[in-house]
């Protein structure tokens, strides 16, 4: 097993009264990407910036590459990457300059090719303030990736980008992941953050409330798992049928749809059906709940039914 190249221990951030993070707990392994998600307030901003060497733990420790952010905040910044909502450049800087400038503080060769393959191809002479949000966006996630860190902070790095820009993030991602990159992906996106990431943390009301890869968290919920079901002749659609470990039934465009608490007796259950009846099976699709709806299930916002009938 990789090194964790993350660690945070009892980890806790409060602003005078006002308790940020409760005393929470994780690693990340070298080479993982990992998310790190929750509603507002949850604490997420809190922990990265701790972890950034921007703000001092009030109690617990965290590390990042074997470095306290604390107290080695020069030999930490040449280690990680940090790409936030906001980059905060000058206005009048150009990308072609903000390259240069980046690099040289990091000690590395300019990469102008990232500026082209984030799109920036015909705006590295323009303006900070000549840029789209988007663009911006690319520019910053550019610059933080440059200098290869270690450790790559990014904070919802998609928001605001086009469909083909957020498919070369990804494959970006996943380039610098191969490279041994370790990733902390901070997003409201839960598509992207199932997709993308090794492993989630979910933060609630301060503290980490649950924590592993996206199957196994959204295989711990109550949410039922989708079966729909075309047929020749319909030999499936008639209620009367029971059908093991079902819990709602529903129809839409020629499908029978069942919500499953356990999908194997459900299916083998569906297939036996078809065969007696001499029917053929067209199609037969299998949905688990996504993280989306695990999501909304632990943050209390949204009843565990895989989004009911459709």
């Amino acid at each position: 097993m990789s090194q964790p190249m993350i660690e945070v221990s009892d980890f806790r951030k409060v602003y005078g009264d006002f308790v940020a993070v409760d005393g929470i707990s994780f690693e990340v392994r070298q080479g993982e990407i990992f998310g790190l998600l929750g509603p507002n307030g949850a604490g997420k901003t809190s922990t990265l910036e701790s972890l950034e060497g921007l703000r001092a733990p009030s109690g617990g420790s965290v590390r990042v590459a074997g470095i306290d952010p604390t107290k080695e905040p020069r030999k930490l910044r040449n280690v990680i990457g940090v790409q936030l909502q906001s980059a905060g450049l000058p206005e009048s800087i150009t990308p072609n300059e903000a390259m240069a400038f980046f690099s040289a503080y990091h000690g590395v060769a300019p990469r102008y090719d990232l500026l082209d393959r984030l799109g920036l191809n015909e705006k590295r002479k323009a303006q900070f303030f000549e840029l789209s949000t988007g663009q911006q966006r690319r520019l910053s996630l550019a610059l933080a990736v440059a200098h290869e860190p270690q450790v790559l902070f990014l904070d919802e790095p998609t928001a605001g980008l086009d469909v083909a820009t957020r498919v070369e993030l990804h494959d970006l991602m996943r380039e610098l992941q191969a490279k041994g990159t370790t990733i902390i992906l901070a997003t409201h996106d839960m598509a992207e953050a199932e997709e993308m990431s090794d492993r989630v943390a979910i933060l609630l009301n301060q503290k980490l409330v649950s924590i592993g890869t996206p199957m196994e968290i959204t295989a711990t919920g109550a949410g039922l798992t989708k079966v729909s079901v075309r047929t020749q002749n319909g030999s499936v659609s008639n209620p009367e049928i029971a059908l093991p470990a079902v819990r709602q039934r529903s129809s839409k465009e020629a499908y029978d749809i069942f919500f499953s608490t356990d999908i194997g007796p459900t299916v083998s259950a569906v297939i036996a059906q078809i065969e007696s009846a001499g029917d053929t099976l067209i199609d037969l699709r299998v949905e688990r709940p996504s993280l989306e709806d695990r999501f909304l299930e632990i943050t209390g916002t949204k009843k565990a039914s895989n989004g009911g009938p459709q």
